[in-house]
Formats: C-alpha cells, structure tokens, sequence
C-alpha cells in the first residue's frame, strides 16, 4: 500500500522539514473580497494607462480592437477555470499549485517559473511607464532615477504587512479609476473626440487605412498589446493563504474583476485613440491614433489634447500615475508570493521564502525588484522601445502560464473529478479548450514583431536553463510539508491505494 506522503514521484525526491521551516515561512491572513477585488484591478489597471497604445501602431484601431476582443474572450475562459481551482486548491503559490496537482513537480514548476518571469517583467515594464510619465513633467531627471525611487518605495511598503498592502492598493486602484472616469467624461463632453482620428495610423501598400492598416498580420501582431489591458487579473490565486474566506472571496473578486476590466478596456481604446494628440517623430508630425500609439504616456497625451497645456494638465497627469503606481505595487505582492511559494516548496533556493517580522516574503520581493530593475536598465542600453521589448517577454512568460492552466483545468476536470470544488465554472471544459486555444495562437504572436524577438527568444533561454536547474538540482530537494506539494503528494498517493498498479496521473 502507498504512503500517504511518498518521498518520490518522477525525478523528483522528496525531503521532510521540521515545524520550524514553515514557522519561519508563515502568511498572514487579512483579506476579504473587496481587498480582493482591487489586489487584481490594481494589478491590471496601468494596462489603461500605457502599453497596450502601442497595439495601434502594430495593427490600426481596427486591428488593436479584434485582438482586444478576442483575448477579451480568452481571459474570461482564464477567469472562471481560474475562479474554479483556486477555491479548491486555496495555496500561496497560486496557478504553479494547479499546474502542479495536475502534471506533476516538472509540470509546477515550468507554471512557476513562467509565473516569476511575468510579474518580474511586468514591474519592470510600469516603471518604464511611470518613468515616461515623470519624463513628461521633469524633464531633466534620467528615467532610472525614477525607475529605482519606485522600487524602493512600493518594495518596502510590501514588506511593511498585508494590511497595509492591501489597503494601500485599494485606494490607488479606485485614485485610477477615478481618473480614467474623468479622462472618458471630459472627452465625452469637451467636443474634442473626432472619431476619423481612429484612423490615422498609415496603412502599408495595398492597405485599407480606415479597416486594417497593417492588413490580418497587424491583428496577429496587436495580440500582445491587447493582452495589456488584462494581464495580471490571474494573480489573485496568490492570495489564497492570506484571504479570509478562499472559496467565496477569491472567485468573486475575480469574477468582478474581469467585468470591471473589460468595460474599462472599452472605453480607453476608443476614448484615449479618438482625441487630437500630436506627436513629433523622426520629423514626422503625427496625429490621433497614430500620435497615441507612439507616446510614452498615452494618458497624459490624451489629456492634453483634451485640456490643452496648463496646471490642469499636470495636476491630472500626476494623478494619472495613480494607475501606474496602482499595478506596480500590486505585481510586486504577486512576484513576492511566486519567489516565495516556489522557494518554500525548494524549487528555488530555501533561504528566498523566509520572511519577515511582518510575515512578509521581504527576501523574495527585494530580490524580484532587484532583478526587473537590472533587466529595465539592460533593455535601455538596447536599441528600440524599452517598455515595447519588456512588455512582449512579459506578455510571452504569461501566454505559457495561461497555456498550462487551461491544460491543468481540463486534466483536473477528467482525473480528480472527486476534487471539491466549492465555485464551478460556468464554461467548464469547452471554456478551458476555447482559452487554450487562443492563448497558444497569441503565444505565437509573440514573435510577430522582429525587434522584440530576441527579448522574447532570452526569456525562452531563460525558461530552459531553469529547467536544466530543476531536473539536475533543486528536484532532489523538494520539501514535502510545503502547503502546495502536501496536497498534491496526498492526492497522488490516494490515487495510488484506490488504483493499485497505476502510474499515478501526474508522473
């Protein structure tokens, strides 16, 4: 007969720590919902305020706006199969520990470290953004100066508890979106909104240039920048040791969160791409969409068509970092609990999950900030769009991520249908398939832009050194009490009892 904790499965071994290990490793609770609720809002909300502009240029507001609304679909289906798993599988380490119960240690962590490579880029990719904002206003200070101020800061505030975190994060994130709702009124109402200026992007020969400018390709390539609007709602599963009530509070902010976003999305693609901003590049005077779609602070530049220059402008603009500062400071919580629940569980180096006096992962959120902040800078010495370049590594660890949790939900669907599961999808299965399959075809598009590939082929590097380290190292040291291997070691040994002679399913 199994154990109940074996001590292998696959290439992996297993090894036991005392009560001590986790004592030092300890979360503490202190969410409800609505914290809930903008922890993910807040997390996505900077994708209103700059990056997903740039999708005009790749593909016109035609092109921009079917990409939208096809990954629109695509993180609906993430959503509720999201939604789903984390009420019955309520860990810290959020989609890695679906991944994980589902196709077993390789499987978890590849989900894992796609995770790290997504939250650590996308930080590095909103401070590129608030340091084009600040740009705007101070024009003598270097961009990196701002880059490492924010670091510093929002760093410390993680580490300072999870009250202070949350609260602090549900005051910027409803700052936002007061701003965006200011922004789409004073549009609505000023006269300024022409929608003929939705096209101006020019159109490559033989293009329509009010349809698609860039022809089906430019769709393809606004893939990325769509997923912007979106990216980083699906951390919220990282809450699941810190929230009050897991299988109520987390769907529901998820679920609220989605809508919220998606009719934000709407309004800033049609609103911030129809105002008559112009912008001077290569001696080219642009205007409208195509001005939009080349600024470092499209907010800011839409503002100013509107408002005109003046201490109005600024005053806004400088709210408008709200947005910014919002989903910033909400990854770096998100890049903290994936470095922790994978150091936890020994996939990484042990010593990144201790935490500190405030029960705050502070080794690991240091050490994330310390890693997007080098990549940014490294980036910036490159030719082209820094915040383009990291956007499209971020958006490429993402599309991987998504891919393995439609599979996950799909496989736990069929092979642990026992599994309680307090929220069920409404989509189930065919929602899983739709998403998987769109995820893949914006996984692709990854590559659709050739300046940004070798970001993107880095981080696919990246991703099979990591696995070269966890084959011939860290999965000889996995640690079995860790919350999320517990579960799994647990599932896979009942299997074993109840279907003796079975390969276990996540071997």
């Amino acid at each position: 007969m199994a154990e109940l904790n074996p001590k292998q499965v696959g290439i992996a071994r297993y090894q036991d720590v005392d009560s001590e290990y986790l004592a030092k490793r300890k979360l503490r609770r202190g969410a409800g919902w609505l914290l809930l609720w903008a922890l993910g809002v807040g997390a996505v909300i900077s994708g209103d305020f700059f990056g997903w502009n740039f999708g005009l240029a790749a593909g016109g507001f035609w092109g921009l706006a079917i990409a939208t609304v096809l990954m629109a679909i695509m993180y609906l289906c993430l959503v509720y199969c999201m939604a789903e798993m984390s009420a019955a599988l309520p860990h810290a380490g959020g989609s890695y520990s679906f991944t994980r119960n589902a196709f077993g240690p390789l499987g978890g962590y590849v989900n894992g470290v796609t995770d790290a490579i997504e939250y650590v880029l996308t930080t590095a990719v909103v401070v590129v953004g608030i340091g084009g904002y600040m740009k705007a206003l101070v024009p003598g200070v270097p961009e990196w100066v701002w880059w490492l101020a924010a670091y510093v800061l929002f760093v410390t505030i993680n580490i300072l508890g999870v009250e202070i975190t949350l609260k602090f994060g549900l005051i910027i994130t409803v700052m936002a979106m007061v701003v965006l709702g200011v922004f789409y009124l004073t549009t609505l109402s000023s006269g300024r909104f022409d929608p003929d200026l939705l096209f101006t992007v020019p159109a490559d020969p033989g293009q329509s240039e009010r349809w698609l400018p860039k022809g089906w390709g430019g769709v393809f390539a606004a893939f990325p920048y769509a997923i912007w609007f979106y990216l980083a709602i699906e951390q919220l599963p990282l809450a699941g040791e810190e929230a009050h009530d897991v299988a109520r509070d987390i769907p529901r902010a998820m679920v609220w969160g989605i809508f919220t976003l998606l009719g934000l999305s709407l309004f800033t693609l049609v609103l911030n791409s129809g105002v008559p901003a112009e912008l001077e590049v290569d001696g080219q005077i642009l205007r409208g969409a195509a001005a939009i779609g080349a600024s470092s602070s499209p907010l800011e530049a839409g503002f100013t068509a509107v408002l005109g220059q003046g201490v109005g402008t600024v005053l806004l603009t400088l709210i408008a970092l709200t947005g910014l500062i919002a989903s910033f400071h909400t990854i770096i919580y998100a890049y903290g609990r994936v470095l922790f629940a994978l150091s936890r569980s020994g996939y990484f180096p042990r010593w990144i999950s201790l935490t500190s006096a405030f029960q705050t992962p502070h080794i690991a959120l240091i050490l994330g900030g310390a890693i997007a902040f080098t990549c940014a800078m490294l980036i910036s010495l490159l030719p082209g769009t820094v915040g383009a370049a990291l956007l499209n590594m971020a958006v490429f660890g993402a599309l991987i991520t998504y891919t393995l949790n439609f599979f996950s939900f799909i496989a736990l669907r069929i092979k642990r249908p026992q599994l309680h599961r307090p929220y069920v999808s409404p989509f189930g299965i065919p929602g899983a398939v739709v998403g998987a399959i769109l995820s893949i075809t914006a996984l692709f598009a990854c590559f659709a832009v050739e300046d940004y590939r070798p970001g993107v082929i880095g981080c696919a590097v990246f991703l099979g050194i990591s696995i070269l380290y966890f084959v011939f190292y860290s999965s000889k040291r996995l640690v079995a009490q860790a919350p999320e291997e517990e579960s799994a070691l647990v599932a896979e040994a009942l299997h074993e009892i109840e279907h003796p002679g079975e390969l276990p399913m996540s071997k």
